[in-house]
């Protein structure tokens, strides 16, 4: 049974509609990247941005080049810093969603 839309327009539909959704996009990604693990955060990172404001958009918002960007979150992307966390307080902005980190004992 062929499908009538395709899972980005469906996630990307979604992530419009649903706060929390986007929250939940945003958060999955970035506690990806504190957590160490740079190959699913990327991922992640890469998949909200499909969701939400898309590589066009984004480029234009900081001034770089879209095609730059979807290297930076490829699969062996390397962002800086700089450019990572301006992702992350564009996507903050665009999607209404505020992130906040916080220490939480480490109960071994």
């Amino acid at each position: 049974m062929p499908l009538t839309r395709s899972f980005r327009e469906t996630v990307q539909a979604r992530a419009r509609r649903d706060v929390k959704f986007r929250q939940a996009l945003l958060r999955e990604a970035t506690q990806a990247l504190l957590d160490g693990d740079l190959e699913q955060g990327l991922a992640a990172m890469r998949s909200c941005i499909n969701a939400t404001i898309g590589f066009e958009k984004l480029g234009q918002a900081l001034g770089r080049s879209p095609k730059g960007l979807m290297r930076m979150f490829g699969p062996s992307g390397n962002p800086t810093a700089e450019n990572l966390l301006a992702v992350i307080s564009l996507l903050e902005e665009e999607t209404g969603v505020r992130l906040q980190v916080r220490a939480v004992a480490d109960i071994a």
